[in-house]
């Protein structure tokens, strides 16, 4: 085990069996049995990395930061990276309180990115301690990445990459290769001039294959797609999806290479930008996880519950309106909630087939009314089915219920054929118009779109009735 000297850090208690000798032990019968301290840091230990975050999101931060202490230091490092930001959210701070050495050492062999973002979680006084613990170069490296946005390419970018120069031979580059330190899941050298801009790109394959006397600026692909620092990281996760890229460069203004996103990254991203964008269209906070703290969930959704309260009381105003004729005519209360969920849910496939069209770069400006009158065709069809279906469920409910009517039934085929049409048609129109004035097309447009098909569906029905009342019998 290989930690930073620190006199103050207490050894750890007991005798680990090396990985290769012990025998395999079930990490959650353990935990299920209380057993802790040695036997259960080798257990976990001896997992792999994001089953040893899992196992360490099960125990107390107390805990989690203990079994830690004791692992070896590389594999603590890559459990602790793995980590949901949540929870390692308090078991950062336990190692801040109790062992700050050995936490900036942990973060040290991690690669930057994932350093920096552990480093983003906690206070800037606390930041600022454990980057001054680290060895100079890791902290340049880790520093640099601080500065950029967290959902931007820079902010996803390592600056943990292969780099040659243009006027190595293959022989100095392969000499140059064996003495880094070279991930396994390398396959690409990025290719620098003397003033460090990328000129291209070299796979390790070709590299083996050349004459060792060839230079590296012959043998390069000069193709290179490259992303600014400042790109949005759902543009980063477009272009690896265009362009297939297993590592996509990231340079400045000049071209100066300043670190690499990787596929790895680009696959956390897309989870993440999936399920934010479900969480922002109900109106729940965009950075809001299982495991966030309880003030966080509520800044992240009260505002939104009470914009909701309020865009609600149109439809609340309708029915008021109504009253008399609710009073008269009580199946039509029935038929309210049934036509207004019903729609609702035809807007919801709309809202959510658009939304998915915009992430996917799918949805062309020019191409905009097509799709829309094309979803407001599909409402009508489906309105109409639909429409047809309750009218003669009403019919034979009539048999049974005095307050139903085949009339009453025609009323609301009606109102749900409008309602469904116009439903579908505001689902995908609300995310397009949101879009066009720069605002988040994902941004609580469910709400928006629920306030639309309630008070369309219960305004509809109501009216219908209410200019049919003598027809159905409700003077």
């Amino acid at each position: 085990m290989s930690n930073p000297p620190d006199a103050s850090r207490p050894a750890p208690e007991g005798d680990a069996l090396p990985p290769s000798d012990a025998p395999e032990v079930d990490v959650a019968t353990l935990i299920a049995q209380g057993v802790d301290g040695p036997a259960l840091a080798d257990a976990v230990g001896r997992q792999h990395a994001a089953d040893a975050a899992d196992s360490l999101e099960t125990l107390e931060e107390e805990a989690a930061a203990d079994v830690l202490n004791r692992m070896e230091d590389q594999a603590a490092a890559d459990a602790l990276a793995e980590m949901e930001r949540p929870l390692a959210t308090g078991v950062l701070e336990e190692l801040i309180e109790d062992e700050p050495a050995y936490l900036a050492h942990l973060l040290g062999l991690m690669a930057p990115d994932d350093a920096a973002d552990l480093l983003q979680v906690v206070e800037p006084a606390d930041r600022d301690r454990l980057v001054g613990r680290m060895d100079r170069e890791t902290a340049i490296d880790v520093v640099a990445l601080l500065h950029y946005g967290e959902e931007t390419a820079g902010g996803m970018m390592t600056t943990d990459y292969l780099a040659l120069t243009d006027d190595m031979t293959v022989q100095s580059a392969t000499e140059f290769i064996r003495s880094t330190d070279v991930s396994m899941s390398t396959h690409h050298a990025l290719v620098v001039d003397a003033d460090g801009r990328l000129v291209g790109v070299l796979g390790l394959r070709e590299l083996l294959l050349a004459r060792p006397r060839e230079r590296i600026g012959d043998l390069m692909s000069r193709d290179v797609v490259t992303v600014r620092p400042d790109v949005d990281r759902e543009e980063v996760a477009r272009a690896f999806d265009r362009y297939h890229h297993a590592m996509l460069p990231v340079t400045d203004d000049a071209n100066r290479l300043l670190g690499v996103v990787e596929f790895d990254d680009v696959i956390h991203i897309i989870r993440e930008e999936q399920t934010e964008d479900v969480q922002k269209t109900v109106g729940a906070g965009k950075g809001e996880a299982v495991y966030s703290s309880v003030g966080e969930k509520i800044r992240g959704r009260s505002l939104w519950l009470v914009i909701s309260l309020a865009i609600s009381l149109p439809a609340a105003f309708v029915i008021l309106q109504f009253e008399p004729l609710i009073a008269e005519a009580a199946f039509l209360a029935v038929l309210m909630p049934v036509i207004a969920a019903v729609s609702g849910n035809a807007g919801h496939q709309a809202l959510a087939v658009t939304l998915r069209g915009i992430v996917l770069d799918q949805v062309r400006r020019d191409r905009v009314w097509p799709l829309i009158v094309r979803e407001g065709i599909v409402g009508l069809l489906n309105g109409f089915l639909i429409a047809l279906s309750i009218a003669g469920i009403v019919a034979l409910l009539s048999i049974a219920i005095d307050t139903a009517s085949w009339r009453i039934g025609l009323i609301g085929a009606a109102a749900m054929w409008v309602s469904m049409t116009v439903g579908t048609f505001t689902g995908s129109l609300v995310p397009l118009l949101m879009r066009r004035f720069g605002f988040d097309p994902a941004q609580a447009s469910a709400i928006f779109l629920i306030m639309i098909t309630d008070s369309v569906s219960f305004t509809t029905l109501l009216g219908f009735a209410y200019t049919a009342r003598v027809w159905i019998g409700a003077p």
